[in-house]
């Protein structure tokens, strides 16, 4: 019989000078477990359970460009040469199991200073200073405060966005420096260069604002600062919202023309969710459906002829397959699903037909694993009756000899 081809979703792919074992990536996914912006044991546990699982690439979190720049207090970041070390050590670890690091950095704009995810994301208010979680000032591109924050976010002025633009030349240096392989830039979500993008939070009226083109500009100035302090034998990617929330106004043909500049500044691949400002327009919301995003994947990969990832309720092996396969994506990515089942990949390749899935683990769970397989069969070979008799004999020995 021939042999059966490799599923598309564990074919390699290659970007610039990095190649994936495999299309499965562990998307971004903040934790708040950060100490002053480094990492802890929980990111050395959390994104290595990512990688034992057999995930090609391997994000940890959005990580903040320079600390006024992060959510709250417990949020990632790389504004200072200290946090290399400590993000160093999970790249050496997610490389030895044989993935690829990669890591997303951002700004969050007017979303600064609040509470955590469990805590709803509420604003940081006065009392809070009494446990050590005073608010602080934001930044957004007009100076809207759409979340309520304690301090009304400043407008930012050209010394601001020069600013930025430099803490996003740094983020970049120190990314590389702490072993990462892939930088994405963040531009979705509602965050600072998305908050740029969508004529619902830019109100402009000087060069960074107006038309779609000046909109457009921060985030591209951005991505040329990232691209020319990256190697060129590296890739950078660019995850943007392909469409605002619910009444928004940033729709996918603006998402389309975004890309086609994105591509033209050498970013190797747009990573394409949605949601994050919210409006007055009759824009729906997204229906949280399977696979949810993909769409938006499909069409910017069409039309701008860019690699795209997918991402959004992405949770069965032949869903992350069939996308692959019918051009809608070139990387499926997964977030909560591997919160629910680290080892989503090894699982996958074994219901997808590949030979030996218990390889994509660390060989030391690879050799135990194999052993049980390989004991199951001879169970199944030597015929049900026998294993029977031989396993009663055990639990029933009879009289001992003297």
């Amino acid at each position: 019989m021939p042999d059966t081809p490799t599923p598309l979703l564990f074919t390699p792919i290659s970007f610039r000078g990095i190649t994936a074992r495999n299309r499965i990536v562990a998307s971004p996914m903040c934790q708040y477990h950060s100490d002053d912006g480094g990492p802890t044991d929980w990111q050395m546990v959390h994104v290595g359970r990512m990688a034992v699982g057999g995930a090609g690439i391997v994000f940890g979190e959005e990580t903040a460009v320079e600390a006024i720049g992060r959510k709250t207090y417990a949020c990632a970041g790389i504004w200072d040469d200290k946090h290399i070390s400590g993000y160093r050590r999970i790249t050496d670890f997610i490389r030895e199991q044989g993935g690829v690091p990669a890591i997303q950095i951002g700004h969050s704009g007017h979303k600064a200073s609040c509470h955590t995810a469990v805590a709803d994301w509420q604003p940081l208010m006065d009392a809070d200073a009494n446990d050590g979680l005073a608010p602080w000032q934001g930044m957004s591109p007009s100076g809207m405060n759409p979340d309520n924050r304690r301090f009304a976010p400043k407008e930012m002025d050209r010394i601001d966005i020069n600013r930025v633009l430099d803490a996003f030349r740094e983020a970049t240096r120190r990314s590389l420096e702490a072993g990462y392989d892939i930088c994405e830039v963040h531009g979705a979500h509602g965050y600072l260069l998305h908050e740029f993008l969508s004529p619902v939070t830019n109100r402009r009226t000087d060069a960074y604002g107006g038309d779609a083109a000046g909109r457009m500009r921060l985030p591209l100035e951005v991505a040329e600062v990232v691209r020319a302090a990256w190697p060129d034998d590296l890739p950078v990617f660019f995850r943007m919202s392909c469409v605002d929330g619910q009444g928004g106004q940033w729709g996918l043909d603006d998402a389309v023309e975004l890309a086609r500049e994105l591509k033209a500044r050498d970013i190797d691949l747009i990573d394409c969710s949605s949601g994050g400002i919210t409006g007055g327009s009759d824009m729906p919301l997204v229906p949280r459906v399977p696979g949810y995003q993909v769409g938006f994947s499909e069409r910017i990969r069409r039309e701008v002829d860019v690699p795209t990832m997918a991402v959004g309720l992405i949770t069965e092996a032949h869903q992350a397959e069939a996308i692959l396969q019918e051009g809608k994506a070139d990387l499926a990515a997964l977030a909560r699903e591997l919160l629910w089942n680290a080892d989503w990949p090894a699982h996958a390749a074994l219901e997808l037909g590949v030979d030996d899935p218990h390889g994509l683990m660390p060989y030391e769970y690879a050799y135990r694993l194999r052993q049980r397989e390989r004991a199951k069969e001879m169970v199944i070979n030597q015929g049900g009756a026998e294993t029977e008799e031989a396993l009663q004999r055990h639990l029933n020995p009879g009289p001992r000899r003297a």
